[in-house]
């Protein structure tokens, strides 16, 4: 069963979907190191706490709830916003966040997230501010949920798994219970709590790996000429930050096809476009070279569709998949649909090749 992910507010405090809420909380008993001097408002800068880095994955441990702990990768970044899927383990959260005009703003989350896709542009009007500068103690602002951020200290000692940090750290007052969250400088995120009717759950930073991939197990379908069924077989493939899902799958579509079974895309086949719409269904465009370059009766054909549909069907986990050629209703001399025809996922009797 799949587990909601509940992103607190400026925190990734991940609880299973029975705790409270959202609204976050903290309790501020941490205090300023006297012995260090605390860094001017003025060499405070966002970027500086919440940096944009590729390839990297942040490991955090959880203590109070099964699904605190969780990880976090770069799936996509640009010049001021950065993706970042959010795996705890029963689910995976994709958020956008951009940083602009001195704040640090979630600007679009989804959920159940566990195909990759550029979302950096997408925008629900639904934004959070997570943290906001002047970065001094006192700045203030209020969420949509009538929650109250805070920055209520600038230079905490906050201990963790992966080590010692100065951090700044941000409360939120919210009517179901308070959340502090802790960014240090030139790392981000590095521990977060909350806090509501006795119950503390909390998740730390115990490992960044740096140039690390993103490994995903995907299963490619297979038409059989000779027995007329589908057969399957998954295979992990790694994508690095900004890599081009559509040019990825394709691929590996064409790459190790096994030898008991038939290629489904030709060589020169390009996937021009492949994308979850708001309907919840996938659409994907070929070129017409997918056409011209494949021979097969109406059976055949009907296998490769149908392989095609199940593989990219399955990975996005949609039931209903729109395939084009060149943006045109899908037509050959066997098969032709009109505007609007979809294709069903249809894994029943498939086989898998061991």
């Amino acid at each position: 069963m799949k587990k909601s992910i509940l992103i607190g507010s400026a925190a990734l405090v991940i609880l299973l979907a029975g705790c409270q809420s959202e609204s976050n909380s903290s309790n501020h008993n941490n205090e300023v190191n006297t012995k260090e001097k605390a860094p001017s408002v003025q060499s405070l800068k966002i970027e500086d706490y919440y940096p944009i880095k590729e390839n990297t994955r942040y490991i955090y441990d959880g203590k109070g709830n099964e699904y605190a702990s969780f990880n976090v990768y770069v799936d996509y970044t640009s010049e001021n916003k950065l993706q970042e899927r959010i795996d705890n383990g029963g689910t995976v959260m994709a958020r956008v966040v951009e940083l602009k005009d001195g704040k640090l703003t979630s600007t679009y989350s989804r959920a159940e997230a566990y195909y990759r896709e550029n979302l950096l542009e997408t925008k629900t009007g639904d934004e959070e501010t997570l943290l906001m500068e002047p970065l001094k103690k006192g700045t203030t602002w209020r969420l949509e949920d009538s929650s109250v951020r805070t920055i209520t200290n600038t230079s905490v000692d906050v201990s963790t798994p992966s080590g010692n940090y100065k951090a700044i750290e941000v409360t939120t007052e919210g009517s179901n219970g308070r959340n502090i969250d802790y960014y240090a400088k030139g790392v981000g995120l590095v521990k977060t709590s909350f806090f509501s009717e006795g119950m503390e759950v909390s998740s730390s930073l115990s490992k960044i790996e740096e140039n690390a991939p993103l490994v995903q197990t995907i299963t490619f379908y297979y038409p059989n000429i000779d027995d007329d069924k589908l057969y399957f077989k998954s295979r992990e493939l790694s994508f690095l930050t900004n890599s081009i899902t559509k040019k990825v799958l394709e691929d590996a579509y064409k790459e190790n096809v096994p030898n008991t079974v038939e290629p489904v895309f030709s060589e020169n086949t390009k996937i021009n476009s492949l994308y979850l719409n708001k309907d919840n269904n996938l659409y994907i465009d070929l070129n017409q070279a997918f056409l011209t370059e494949m021979s097969a009766g109406a059976a055949y054909e009907g296998m490769i569709l149908q392989s095609i549909v199940n593989t990219f069907g399955q990975y996005y986990g949609v039931a209903k998949v729109y395939l084009t050629i060149d943006n045109e209703p899908y037509s050959s001399g066997h098969i032709a649909m009109e505007k609007g025809g979809f294709f069903e996922v249809n894994v029943d009797d498939a086989i898998e090749i061991k």
